[in-house]
């Protein structure tokens, strides 16, 4: 994928700062940003989107601990889901909402208020629009996943309304999914784009249509148990067209010198703190399965691979440690890559779509995340001979194996376990949760609680109550 324009940045960062607000705020800018132009909005979007992904600072980002990929050390609060210290679901509602679908909001409006001159240029301008459309609906259905019902229909719309409702999280799907079949449709590969104003894709807008298929895939699939047909005709019509190589993964690629670097090596490497160490979750299962990806994962301690137990506090120097290679500054920040639709296919198969065998897509799926991770296709032959496909049990062997290959995606891990319910999870005894169970999402910013009331006690009542262990609506069995 393409580095990141070191100078193009450093105008983004001059000219956009960010700061947590209230959501009256969110569409306000005392600096004028019809006064920036488009692309350099979409740019900043852009990397705080992928900042917020990467990021594993517990203020903003939890995601690693909560799928158990790491776990702390001197503090545990975030481990043991206390996440109203650090105010984190406000923190993450504001960049998702001002960060990212505020000055996405805000590109689209100067990009289209500009006039398109010519065939080349209407046609760049209809790809960029489409461009921003996807961004949107991919952080909405993170919001969605995060939260459940949400601010849609009503958000950022500060001349409106200071009090934004929520929708209902199936019909924001459903709609979310209608906005991707249209941007699908005003994509054309033979116009030009974004250009090195691109940070993921650099203006490639066949590559955009790829991220928008496999955005179309992720959005039927999770629909599964809700919605069998819709479900099925979106995921059958997304297939054949999603991310099906490394060289296609939707990611931000950082650059090797401050400010422009992971946001990973900031927070573990530049910062000098020792605050994780892998968790024995993973560590134990990946022993267990014998997997070849140890040693990309994390490192040993005494000859071995020992992970902190998760939820208490752990001595950082007896435990394995990450990964030198995943603690690299250029580190790249993923938001959709082969692996995932690999495995989204071979579910989508075992449930019976028409996409392919299961066995195979999970093979190759497996294959694939091995190979990606630095192994040989000897190591992944015969991890799969000893961990095969078991079509009585799919959502364990799919599960598990997904889970495992997104590691370091805290994320996608987490969610996968919520839709799959594999692996098998550790239980804390000091988690802040009845029977120290495992959150099923977070609860509505305390800012909502008292800004935004009576559309947060509505927005409670809609969803079974506005607590850690409340299910997404997605979230059936």
């Amino acid at each position: 994928m393409k580095k990141i324009n070191f100078i193009l940045l450093i105008i983004i960062a001059v000219l956009l700062g960010s700061c947590t607000k209230d959501f009256e705020e969110y569409n306000t800018d005392p600096k004028h940003p019809t006064e920036v132009p488009g692309e350099a909005l979409f740019s900043n979007a852009q990397k705080r989107l992928a900042d917020q992904i990467a990021s594993a600072n517990v203020n903003i980002n939890i995601w690693k601990l909560w799928a158990q990929y790491w776990t702390e050390t001197t503090y545990t609060d975030e481990a043991n889901y206390n996440i109203v210290n650090r105010r984190i679901p406000d923190n993450a509602f504001s960049t998702y909402y001002r960060g990212v679908l505020n000055n996405l909001k805000q590109a689209a409006s100067n990009i289209d208020a500009v006039a398109a001159i010519g065939d080349d240029a209407t046609k760049a301008k209809t790809n960029k629009l489409a461009i921003i459309d996807l961004l949107q609906v991919y952080t909405y259905q993170r919001l969605v996943d995060i939260f459940g019902n949400v601010p849609y229909s009503e958000a950022l719309k500060i001349n409106e309304t200071l009090s934004p409702k929520y929708d209902d999280a199936l019909t924001i799907y459903k709609d979310l999914i209608s906005r991707v079949n249209a941007d699908l449709g005003q994509l054309d590969d033979s116009g030009s784009s974004f250009g090195s104003a691109d940070l993921y894709y650099g203006g490639d807008v066949s590559l955009w249509k790829k991220f928008a298929n496999s955005l179309k895939l992720k959005l039927g699939l999770y629909l599964a148990d809700v919605d069998a047909g819709l479900s099925q005709s979106t995921v059958e019509a997304a297939a054949a067209g999603v991310i099906s190589s490394a060289a296609e993964n939707c990611q931000m690629v950082y650059l090797g010198e401050s400010p422009n670097t992971n946001p990973i090596y900031e927070d573990l490497v530049l910062s000098g703190r020792k605050d994780f160490v892998p968790a024995n979750t993973i560590v134990d299962i990946m022993k267990g399965l014998n997997d070849p990806r140890m040693d990309k994962y994390f490192t040993q301690i005494g000859g071995e691979y020992k992970g902190g137990i998760y939820g208490l506090g752990n001595s950082y120097s007896d435990f394995s440690h990450i990964a030198p290679s995943i603690l690299q500054p250029e580190y790249p920040s993923v938001l959709f890559d082969d692996v995932e639709m690999k495995f989204y296919l071979a579910e989508a198969a075992a449930r019976g779509y028409n996409v392919g065998d299961a066995a195979t897509l999970y093979n190759d799926a497996v294959t694939t995340s091995i190979l990606n991770w630095g192994g040989t296709q000897a190591e992944a032959d015969t991890y799969i001979a000893n961990n095969p496909y078991d079509a009585a049990n799919w959502k364990n062997s799919i599960g598990t194996q997904a889970w495992i290959a997104f590691y370091v995606r805290g994320f996608a891990g987490y969610t996968s376990w919520r839709r799959l319910d594999a692996p098998q999870l550790n239980l804390s005894p000091d988690a802040q949760t009845p029977d120290s169970a495992i959150p099923t999402r977070f609860t509505y910013p305390i800012k909502e609680q008292t800004l935004n009331k009576t559309n947060y006690a509505d927005a409670s009542s809609a969803i079974g109550g506005d607590d850690l262990l409340t299910k997404l609506f997605w979230d059936k069995f």
